[in-house]
């Protein structure tokens, strides 16, 4: 955890909560959100707090349906509980502050501070002048004032990390607003974002994710096409670091070159979370999609070449505009050619602001329903068969926190498998801590787990264990309520896991 100077602002601690809603691009800004706020002398609120902090954060997402129904509903049930609590502050952050601006203090007035995705920086700043004017502060940057990863960070795991090596995105999808929100793609520099990794490497983290809206296409502010295999093949140079993911990408920038950086870089996993969003020609068109089923499979194929065990995930939106049965039954043979290991599928529902919003042949909900329910059994099945030839297969697995919800019933522990498959495994009789690698052999597979109930072949210790050993000790040293370790998110899943895919949209 890494923080800024102390505020002389904030004479007594006061506590903080941050609520994440939306991807892991928000899920890792709200790790620097905490990161700025302890940064300035608050700390962090105990776990369940609901609500009972000095500064209650929204990090809001704009793709999610309902998003902002959620937010006022929340931020309604903290109205009475601010008038209760004198000083009391409420801000709201993310790509739905961005969106709506002035809405949400119109909507709800007892809202102190808002502001947007490019801004996150100016938090402590303007929590403080919205204190001392006693009006609320609303501040919209319209580009980005400083790379975030600059800002101070909480990491939620000491073991695991969100790297940012953009932000932004240069795609139109007809469906997606955060380019709207997010802005043009803004590039890391390179020597910049090795410097990130290998200090979180010293710091006992053993697995990065290389994160951003269209993570493939990085290069293309800076001028190098190559600059993300480039990337990866430096990645495998960095000792200590032991896994290396990313997403999410864009097939119309997935070359021959990442691939093959893929599978010659030994740190770098055989995973890829690469979305299709629909496998109908004309609605690929319709979606403003650079890419064809075909030029969509044949990547999938050409990873399969050179990474046979990769398991491979996607996105897709079922019942978007104009959709003909012809059209999802196209989707429907997409996947059953690329049997992918796993799919996030969405029902697609309007997003104001998005061209497709205001398309013709807007699909009734029930027809959209029924077809949803047929692409997931089609896949839930594909799933199953998948995880099935896993079966015999001996694995690493790096011990996960809170990813088991039964394991304490079960006697089991549960990680990640290289290939980020989830696997429950039987608990050794040498203790074990997150960041740790177990070795086991596969004996059952579910459509979205593994199980290995025999005795672990091999337990190896880790830096990234001593890590979480050390911060746990830490935290339970710290007087009760500040709660500053024991993370509550857990490892940074990489896709397929419990965050859905960055916004959806790559």
């Amino acid at each position: 955890m890494s923080s800024g100077n102390r505020s002389e602002a904030v004479d007594v601690q006061k506590s903080y909560e941050v609520r994440t809603y939306g991807c892991q691009m928000n899920v890792h800004d709200s790790e620097r959100l905490s990161g700025l706020l302890e940064g300035a002398g608050y700390v962090r609120a105990p776990e369940g707090s609901d609500g009972d902090a000095d500064v209650v954060v929204f990090n809001t997402c704009a793709v999610r349906e309902n998003a902002d129904n959620k937010l006022y509903g929340n931020l309604g049930r903290l109205a009475p509980m601010k008038t209760k609590r004198p000083g009391m502050q409420i801000a709201v952050g993310g790509c739905l502050a961005q969106k709506d601006r002035d809405t949400i203090v119109k909507r709800a007035p007892w809202v102190d501070v808002v502001f947007g995705t490019h801004n996150i920086g100016k938090l402590p700043v303007l929590l403080e002048r919205a204190r001392i004017q006693e009006e609320a502060q609303i501040e919209i940057a319209e580009s980005l004032e400083a790379f975030p990863s600059t800002l101070p960070t909480r990491r939620e795991s000491a073991y695991a990390a969100w790297v940012s090596i953009s932000v932004g995105c240069n795609n139109t999808c007809t469906f997606c607003i955060v380019p709207a929100l997010r802005g043009k793609e803004k590039d890391r520099r390179t020597g910049d974002i090795l410097a990130e990794i290998e200090a979180l490497v010293a710091e006992g983290v053993s697995e990065i994710t290389l994160l951003g809206q269209n993570v493939n296409a990085y290069g293309s502010d800076i001028g190098d096409r190559e600059a993300f295999s480039k990337l990866l093949r430096a990645c495998g140079g960095i000792e200590g670091l032991e896994r290396v993911r990313f997403t999410s990408p864009h097939p119309r920038d997935f070359t021959d070159d990442v691939i093959a950086a893929m599978a010659e870089t030994p740190n770098v996993m055989p995973q890829l979370h690469m979305p299709m969003q629909s496998g109908s020609d004309s609605i690929l068109k319709a979606m403003r999609r650079s890419y064809r089923q075909e030029r969509f499979l044949g990547i999938i194929e050409k990873v399969r070449a050179a990474m046979p065990d990769a398991a491979i995930s996607t996105d897709i939106i079922v019942g978007f505009p104009g959709e003909t049965e012809e059209d999802f039954e196209q989707t429907m043979h997409a996947v059953r050619e690329a049997r992918f290991a796993n799919a996030f599928t969405f029902q697609y529902s309007k997003r104001p602001g998005t061209p497709a919003a205001d398309m013709d042949g807007q699909i009734p909900k029930e027809v959209v329903q029924e077809r949803y329910m047929r692409l997931s059994a089609l896949q839930e099945q594909i799933s199953w068969d998948e995880n099935k030839k896993q079966v015999g297969r001996t694995l690493d697995v790096m011990v996960a926190e809170g990813e088991g919800r039964k394991d304490g019933a079960t006697r089991r522990l549960s990680g990640r498998a290289p290939d980020n498959r989830l696997v429950h495994f039987t608990q050794p009789e040498k203790a074990v801590r997150p960041g740790d690698v177990v070795t086991v052999e596969i004996t059952y597979a579910a459509p979205h787990h593994l199980l290995a109930e025999g005795t672990p072949l091999a337990v190896r210790s880790t830096r990234a264990g001593d890590a979480w050993e050390r911060r746990t000790t830490e935290a339970a040293a710290k007087p009760a309520g500040v709660m500053l370790g024991l993370p509550g998110i857990g490892a940074p899943d990489p896709l397929p896991a419990a965050a859905a895919p960055a916004c959806g949209i790559g």
